[in-house]
C-alpha cells in the first residue's frame, strides 16, 4: 500500500503561520512533533477521499471523525479526477476539493493535503490520467521530461487554486502538510539511477512552490535534505527516523484492507489496531494517520486494479455508509483519549525503557513538573502476562499495550473492549409486493446483440492491446471473425462440438458464436495471461466468431505500470477432424464500447433511445442484458 515519508519544505529553524478564527499561530517542528503556537502537537489524523463519498456527506463524515478523536483529516488529489484532458480541468460534484477543505476547515480540523499526483490508492491508473500515456515519449514516475512537465503543470495548479482560495496554514486555513509522489522509494530500484534523478527532482520542485507548509511523499528510504522520513508498515513502532531533527510519523496505518472481485471480506481486528497505535506512541511517535478512516466507494469507472471492487470500505472506523462501525470506531475513539492524556509529557518528557520480564516492557515519560506517564505492552500474541510495576502489580492481555497517564492507573488496554457492537446486514428483498392493492415490481429490460453494432471502427489482421484500443474511455472492445465450416466436416456428422480456445492478457472476456453466447473467461488479476476453452456449436458454412473483451479497472501500481497491456493475443478452434485452426491472424473487425453505454441509456434521456421491455421477473442467464 501507501508507504510515506514528509518532504518539508524548509529547515527545522523557521517556522509556519497558521491562522483561524482571526488568531495566528506559529506552525514549526522540530525532533519530537509539529509545533502549533509554539506548543508541541501529538496529532491523530484519519484518511477521508473525497471523491468516494458524496459532498452530502462531508461534513456528517468529518464531525464523525471529530467526535472518535480525530484532529486531521487527510486525503489525496486525483489528477484524473481533475485534469480530464491536457489543460481542462473539472472541481465539481464529488470532486470539489475547495469545498471537501473548507468543510474541514468548517469543522476547526486539520488538512493533509497528499497533491501527488500519483496516488496509487487502488484508484484507477493510480490517480495518473490516461491521457499522459499517449504523449509520445512519455515515461510515468521516471526522470522523463513529459511526465515531468506535466506532473508539475498540475502540482503547481493545485497549489495556486489553495493559495487563491486563501486554504494553506499561512493563509489562515486549515492545510498543514502537503506531498509531492507517493510510494517512490518502493520502486526507486527498478528505475535505478534514473529513479534517483527523478525523486530529487520532485523535492525540488515542491521546495519552489513555496507553500509554507512541509510537504510529505511516501517511501523514500534515501530522502535528500530537506526530507523528513516516516513510517508506513505493520510495524512503525520499531521506525527511526534518519534525523534526529525530524519527527517520527506514521502516514498509513490500515486499520483494514480493500476488497476484490472473488476476493475475501477482509477485516483487521480492532484490538490489533489499537495496539498498533499505542505502541507507535509509546516509542515516540507524535503523527498517525488511519488509511482508511472512511473508505467509501469507487463510483463510476474509478476503482483500480485489475478486479477491485466497487465498494472501499476497507473495514474503516466509518463505513462505506457514513455509519460508525462499532466497536472499532469506539474503540479506538477511547484510544484516542487515553493518548491525550498523556500529550504534554510524552512530547516534553524524556523517556526511559524497562524490561519487566519475556515479551513485556514498559517505557516511561516524565518531565520538571514531575509528571509521569507509562505504557506497558505485552509482544507475546498468546499468553497474558502478570508484572509488577512500580511495586503494584498489572495483568496484561495477550498483544496488548496498557496506557497509564500517571504511571499507576490504567485508563486502557488495547486487547479490552467496552464500546457496543453493530452489525450493518444488507438483507434481500423480495421482488414481489405482498401487501394488496400495491402493483408488482416491473423490470425493463434492454438486450444488446452480440457483436458489431453500428460499423466497425477499424478492422486489422490480428489483435490490438485492449486498453491502447479503448484507451479508458470504455472498459468494452468487440472483436468479430468468421469462419467458413465444410459441410463434410466430421464432427457435423458425429454431432461432436469442437471446442474455442481464447488466450488473454486480461481481464475478463465472453464469447459468442453465431450470436449465442458460449461462456466467460476471467484472469487471476495477476500480469499473467489467461486461458478460455469451451465447447461450441458450429454450423455447415459461415459462422460468426464474436468475443467482448473487458477491463476491470486498470493498474494502480508497480514499476512501468503504464505499460501493462490487456487483451486478446490468440484464437483456436480445436478439434476440426483432428486439426487446429488459428483465427490470430484473421482480419478481426474491431467496435469500442457496447451500444448502450455509448446511448448512454443508464441516464437522462438516453434512455429513452432504445425501446424496453417490460416484465415482472428480471431474466436471468443472459449475456449483454440491460436492467432498469
Amino acid at each position: 500500500m501507501n508507504l510515506c515519508f514528509i518532504l518539508c519544505l524548509v529547515s527545522t529553524s523557521l517556522t509556519f503561520t497558521l491562522v483561524y478564527g482571526g488568531v495566528g499561530s506559529n506552525v514549526s517542528y522540530d525532533g519530537r512533533s509539529l509545533i502549533i503556537d509554539g506548543q508541541r502537537k501529538l496529532l491523530i489524523s484519519a484518511s477521508i477521499h473525497y471523491p468516494r463519498s458524496v459532498p452530502a456527506m462531508w461534513p456528517a463524515l468529518i464531525q464523525t471523525a471529530k467526535e472518535g478523536g480525530i484532529d486531521v483529516i487527510e486525503t489525496y488529489v486525483f489528477w484524473n479526477g481533475h485534469e480530464l484532458s491536457p489543460g481542462n480541468y473539472y472541481f465539481g460534484g464529488r470532486f470539489d476539493l475547495v469545498q471537501f477543505a473548507k468543510v474541514v476547515q468548517d469543522a476547526g480540523m486539520y488538512l493533509i493535503l497528499r497533491i501527488g499526483p500519483f496516488v496509487a490508492a487502488e484508484w484507477n491508473f493510480g490517480g495518473v490520467p490516461v491521457w499522459l500515456h499517449y504523449i509520445p515519449g512519455t515515461v510515468f514516475r521516471t526522470y522523463n521530461q513529459p511526465f515531468m512537465h506535466h506532473m508539475e503543470k498540475f502540482t503547481t495548479y493545485i497549489v495556486n487554486l489553495m493559495k487563491k482560495e486563501k486554504l494553506f496554514a499561512s493563509q489562515g486555513g486549515p492545510i498543514i502538510l502537503s506531498q509531492i509522489e507517493n510510494e517512490y522509494g518502493y520502486y526507486e530500484n527498478y528505475y535505478k539511477e534514473d529513479g534517483k534523478k527523478y525523486a530529487l527532482w520532485a523535492a525540488k520542485m515542491a521546495v519552489s512552490q513555496n507553500t509554507s507548509v512541509p510537504w510529505i511523499m511516501c517511501q523514500q528510504w534515501d530522502a535528500p535534505d530537506p526530507v523528513i522520513d516516516t513510517c508506513n508498515s505493520f510495524y512503525c513502532d520499531q521506525f527511526t527516523p534518519t534525523s534526529p531533527k525530524r519527527p517520527k510519523m506514521w502516514t498509513e496505518n490500515w486499520p483494514g484492507w480493500f476488497k476484490t472481485f472473488g476476493g475475501r471480506d477482509p477485516h483487521r481486528p480492532v484490538e490489533d489496531v489499537a495496539f498498533s497505535v499505542a505502541r507507535f506512541f509509546q516509542k515516540g511517535g507524535s503523527l498517525n494517520n488511519y488509511y482508511m478512516y472512511h473508505g467509501g466507494t469507487n463510483f463510476g469507472r474509478t476503482a483500480g486494479g485489475p478486479f477491485i471492487t466497487t465498494s472501499y470500505d476497507y473495514d474503516a472506523p466509518i463505513d462505506e455508509y457514513g455509519l460508525p462501525r462499532l466497536p472499532k470506531w469506539g474503540h479506538l475513539k477511547e484510544l484516542h483519549k487515553a493518548i491525550k492524556l498523556c500529550e504534554h509529557v510524552l512530547l516534553y518528557g524524556k523517556s526511559v525503557n524497562i524490561s519487566l520480564g519475556p515479551s513485556v516492557e514498559a517505557d516511561i515519560y516524565t518531565d520538571s513538573s514531575g509528571a509521569c506517564a507509562a505504557f506497558i505492552s505485552n509482544v507475546d500474541d498468546k499468553n497474558d502476562k502478570k508484572v509488577v510495576f512500580r511495586n503494584a502489580s498489572y495483568h496484561l492481555p495477550a498483544w496488548s499495550v496498557s496506557i497509564l497517564p500517571d504511571c499507576k492507573n490504567v485508563v486502557f488496554n488495547t486487547a479490552k473492549v467496552s464500546s457496543p457492537t453493530n452489525i450493518v446486514a444488507m438483507i434481500p428483498e423480495h421482488l414481489q409486493q405482498s401487501d394488496k392493492g400495491q402493483k408488482t415490481l416491473k423490470w425493463d429490460v434492454f438486450k444488446e446483440n452480440p457483436g458489431i453494432w453500428g460499423k466497425a471502427d477499424f478492422v486489422k489482421n490480428g489483435f490490438v492491446d485492449h486498453i491502447n484500443t479503448t484507451k479508458d474511455t470504455t472498459d468494452y472492445l468487440w472483436h468479430t471473425t468468421s469462419i467458413l465450416i465444410d459441410a463434410n466436416e466430421e464432427f457435423l456428422k458425429k454431432g461432436s462440438k469442437p471446442a474455442l480456445l481464447i488466450e488473454s492478457k486480461g481481464h475478463t472476456l465472453h464469447a459468442f458464436v453465431n450470436q449465442k453466447y458460449q461462456g466467460t473467461g476471467t484472469g487471476n488479476g495477476s500480469h499473467s495471461a489467461f486461458t478460455f476453452k469451451n465447447p461450441i456449436s458450429l454450423r455447415a458454412g459461415k459462422n460468426e466468431i464474436a468475443i467482448l473483451s473487458l477491463t476491470v479497472g486498470l493498474q494502480t501500481a508497480g514499476p512501468f505500470y503504464d505499460f501493462i497491456g490487456a487483451g486478446v493475443t490468440s484464437v483456436k478452434i480445436i478439434g476440426l477432424n483432428n486439426r487446429t485452426i488459428d483465427l490470430s491472424s484473421n482480419a478481426w473487425a474491431y467496435k469500442i464500447g457496447v451500444l448502450g453505454e455509448h446511448l448512454s441509456i443508464y441516464q437522462g434521456e438516453g434512455m429513452n433511445s432504445v425501446k424496453w421491455t417490460s416484465t415482472s421477473e428480471p431474466p436471468k442467464g443472459q449475456a449483454l442484458t440491460w436492467l432498469l
